[in-house]
């Protein structure tokens, strides 16, 4: 779908679209479309339900008096209330019901004024309107032959009609690449396991090369010579070789190039069968985006890299597929960590954070970053403790916390802090090594996962995110449609854009 911005104009085919305020106020452009066909919108409005509320939709088909095919009125909720969020759903709002509707081509009457939006700047309310629909309408049915005519998106063209035309299309740019960078994590996510495994995604990150991103790839044999028993462990039951990805951006202005990088560290299971610990068959098919942490970090780092972030920037994911067979890790082995320390393994189905404690310990060991952010769908334990609606957040530093908390929100990203007080840490003592990977018991899952990580991350800042809950979505949103949801891309984006870019 092309996106463009012109002055605000009644089109001369295609779809027209207004807004309506709460308790049926027109707005400006929605009033003058019925003046043009003599009050047909006003009594369109009276004789339903439709009153202007947030996510209400009305269509009045071919009316008398307009080339249009169709006058499409949205509800914008209460008069003075719109803000960035708003104008991002009200986007993927517009495209839901043109794409349903079966329209090619429309245009979108923004009222600026009437909306009361100019404290975001000129064309900036355009722009977001522009990204919500954007994001709306990605589709990943790629493997899909048979679809019917009326399953397939149809809207090829949308036109926003806007008084700052140029200023939007100025502030839709970085937007667009942000766009971009959730794209690629839907896609990857989206992949079967056949097709995306520990050395194809490892080369998706590659391309990143592309925007200026620069790539390292470690195979089994550098990541032996660097002592990573910890992540070689889970992958060691499968044919397909665990890979270790490094990405950087460099994008720090000149006199800060040297400086300390911020960093971001994905878990990247491809598949997760359980390995020896195996799952239950029923529904394990979900498991193809257990690697959803790794596939947020590649699309963040693509997101920044395309919109020139001014900051220096690390990005690190381990790759690996827990597979059961003659060579699979066993409960009770004991595997050794590159930091040294020795991880008595009880349960091979808790084997994100035998990846990412390796991951974390190269990072903080080889970058000193001024912080870390790891993401992970680590346990099921966070579903039972915050459903999806919210990701678990876990960190050692208050000020990172409140600052992804912030842009978490911002974005409409939610998550919720939970401790991760000493107290928890004796859950995952053992006998026999240095700690054991999984607690006593099945309470406080998801935060003894967090401890455990924690003793890989030595005096560095850190935040671990648990998006077990939030990385897929079985129904659609405003702007996600179900299914991958890339959820932490644009939280992270907006993180690093609010607080570590001058």
């Amino acid at each position: 779908m092309k996106i463009s911005f012109s002055e605000p104009a009644v089109p001369s085919a295609g779809a027209v679209v207004a807004g309506v305020f709460e308790e049926r106020q027109f707005s400006p452009s929605a009033a003058d479309l019925d003046r043009r066909i003599g009050g047909a919108l006003q009594r369109a409005v009276s004789g339903g339900r439709f009153s202007g509320k947030k996510d209400e939709t009305l269509a009045v088909v071919a009316p008398a008096g307009l080339p249009v095919s169709r006058i499409l009125l949205v509800g914008l909720g209460k008069a003075g209330s719109v803000d960035e969020r708003q104008l991002e759903a009200l986007g993927g709002t517009i495209v839901s019901a043109l794409n349903a509707a079966g329209e090619n081509e429309a245009t979108v009457l923004l009222d600026e004024a009437a909306l009361g939006v100019e404290s975001l700047g000129g064309g900036k309310a355009a722009a977001r309107l522009a990204l919500g629909a954007r994001l709306r309408a990605y589709r990943f049915d790629k493997y899909r032959t048979k679809q019917k005519p009326e399953q397939k998106p149809t809207l090829e063209r949308l036109t926003i009609g806007t008084d700052s035309a140029p200023a939007a299309k100025r502030a839709f740019q970085p937007l667009d690449r942000v766009a971009e960078g959730v794209f690629l994590t839907r896609d990857l996510v989206s992949e079967p396991a056949n097709i995306v495994y520990p050395e194809t995604l490892a080369e998706q990150a590659r391309s990143l090369e592309e925007l200026g991103v620069e790539v390292e790839i470690f195979d089994e044999k550098k990541m032996r010579k660097l002592g990573m028993g910890a992540l070689l462990g889970v992958g060691q039951g499968s044919a397909r070789p665990p890979r270790l990805v490094v990405m950087q951006w460099q994008g720090a202005p000149k006199g800060e190039k040297d400086a300390a990088p911020l960093a971001f560290i994905g878990k990247g299971v491809t598949f997760d069968t359980g390995g020896i610990s195996i799952k239950p068959a029923a529904g394990m098919e979900e498991m193809k985006w257990d690697m959803a942490g790794a596939g947020v970090v590649i699309g963040l780092m693509r997101a920044l890299a395309g919109r020139k972030a001014k900051v220096n920037v690390v990005g690190i994911v381990g790759l690996v597929e827990n597979m059961p067979s003659g060579t699979a890790q066993r409960p009770g082995d004991i595997v050794t960590s590159m930091s040294g320390q020795t991880i008595e393994v009880i349960n091979t189905d808790a084997e994100g954070r035998l990846v990412l404690a390796d991951a974390l310990w190269y990072c903080q060991d080889r970058f000193k970053p001024r912080f870390m952010v790891d993401l992970a769908t680590l346990t099921g334990a966070i579903i039972v403790s915050l459903g999806n609606e919210y990701a678990g957040l876990f960190s050692n530093n208050d000020e990172l916390a409140e600052r992804l908390t912030a842009a978490g929100t911002a974005v409409g990203e939610k998550v919720w802090r939970l401790p991760v007080a000493d107290a928890y840490d004796r859950e995952i003592d053992s006998d026999a090594a240095d700690m054991k990977n999984v607690g006593n018991g099945r309470g406080a899952g998801s935060i003894t996962a967090a401890k455990f990580l924690q003793r890989f991350v030595n005096d560095v800042p850190w935040a671990h995110l648990d998006i077990a809950g939030t990385a897929w979505s079985k129904k659609d949103a405003a702007t996600v449609p179900k299914g991958a949801t890339a959820f932490g891309v644009r939280l992270l984006d907006r993180f690093v854009a609010d607080y570590y870019e001058g």
